[in-house]
């Protein structure tokens, strides 16, 4: 049944958006010619003018403790994450709407945004007030995974996240903000990186009541190198992160789409460990009706999160707006392990990391290491 519509819509139902963070390959795995012919500023350009588009129908989504099984659709929002940044919002809005509505009649009870379709404007909240359906941004369990994937690196490469120094890069925003909340509990040093000192001193106030950390606020990338874990999450349309930002032996988890991190430093840093942040395992014989270039039964956690809701019979607006709180992340990802998601393996630029490289990793940094 993959990319079909027939049947009946289940109560508990889905859908999810997305829309094409790499231009000519994202538009070329639904038209091929298509994404061939245009190039990518016509595609940025014309992506404004596009309707939403139906792309597959999600099945097998199954429960490994109450054996309930879900389905849903993948729909998508035809623009780029540049002329998201371009657009005056309201157009934005008006565009995600018209994909959710679409969701709605194909039968979803339950919509999940992806990508810059939930950061845009007030992360949302708007689009939500304008759906007879509850939204959910996924952002909550994103953290939740990301933060599993960074213990694991430490856990790799030998690192006492307790005796770590960490940095969380893009930590104003909602992920960032609430990453640090939970690592401020873990870690011994947490440096916190935005563009803007005023935001930055403002989670800082919000996090020393609690914190076990020092804490530390910067609007500078060069203080990345100081840390062992980095995670970052930053709203920024290309790659920020260089292979001279980062210390040798570190872990860097990238949870952000289009990437922070640049390809070189996987070209050029054989001596850091590079891990792509929110791949889950998706449990059941799950057929997404589309090749996102994923391993099989594979998704990102934003994906998981609605599908973890609908498993759940939780049709509401998990995670809406700008703050998620340290319960929320908590929840979902207790609730995801009963389900049966897992993190999905330690994988870095969309490719499994070896067992090779991860060795290779870990002995550059026991050379330098102050631990044993």
């Amino acid at each position: 049944m993959s990319g079909q519509t027939h049947g009946e819509p289940g109560p508990y139902d889905f859908a999810f958006i997305i829309h094409p963070l790499d231009p000519k390959a994202d538009v070329k795995r639904k038209y091929p010619l298509l994404g061939t012919l245009l190039p990518v500023p016509a595609i940025h350009f014309f992506s404004q003018f596009f309707p939403p588009v139906y792309i597959s129908r999600i099945e097998g989504v199954r429960s490994e403790s109450t054996g309930r099984t879900v389905g849903g659709w993948f729909v998508a929002c035809p623009l780029t994450p540049e002329r998201m940044l371009s657009l005056p919002v309201e157009r934005v809005y008006r565009k995600i709407i018209q994909t959710g509505r679409l969701a709605e009649r194909l039968g979803a009870r339950l919509l999940g945004l992806g990508a810059y379709t939930s950061v845009v404007g007030d992360a949302g909240i708007t689009v939500s007030r304008h759906l007879s359906i509850p939204v959910t941004t996924g952002d909550s369990y994103t953290v939740a995974v990301a933060l599993e994937a960074v213990r694991e690196g430490a856990r790799q490469m030998d690192i006492e996240v307790e005796r770590a120094t960490a940095a969380v890069v893009g930590a104003t925003g909602a992920i960032g903000r609430a990453a640090a909340h939970i690592l401020a509990g873990e870690v011994q040093e947490l440096i916190l990186i935005g563009r803007d000192v005023s935001r930055v001193e403002a989670v800082l106030d919000a996090l020393r009541p609690a914190s076990r950390a020092r804490l530390v606020g910067s609007t500078r990338l060069d203080d990345v190198a100081r840390a062992e874990l980095v995670l970052t999450v930053s709203s920024a349309i290309g790659a920020i992160i260089e292979p001279h930002h980062l210390r040798s032996g570190a872990v860097m988890c990238d949870i952000a789409r289009p990437r922070d991190v640049s390809a070189r430093v996987a070209q050029e840093r054989d001596d850091v460990l590079v891990i792509d942040g929110g791949m889950v395992q998706v449990p059941g014989e799950v057929d997404f009706g589309f090749d996102f270039g994923f391993p099989p039964h594979t998704a990102y956690a934003c994906m998981a999160e609605v599908m973890i809701l609908a498993l759940e019979g939780r049709l509401e607006s998990y995670t809406l707006g700008r703050d998620i709180t340290v319960e929320q992340v908590q929840t979902i990802a207790r609730l995801g392990q009963q389900h049966g998601f897992r993190l999905a393996g330690l994988r870095a630029f969309d490719r499994p990391l070896t067992e090779e490289q991860i060795a290779r990793v870990r002995a550059r940094r026991r050379q330098q290491s102050q631990y044993p």
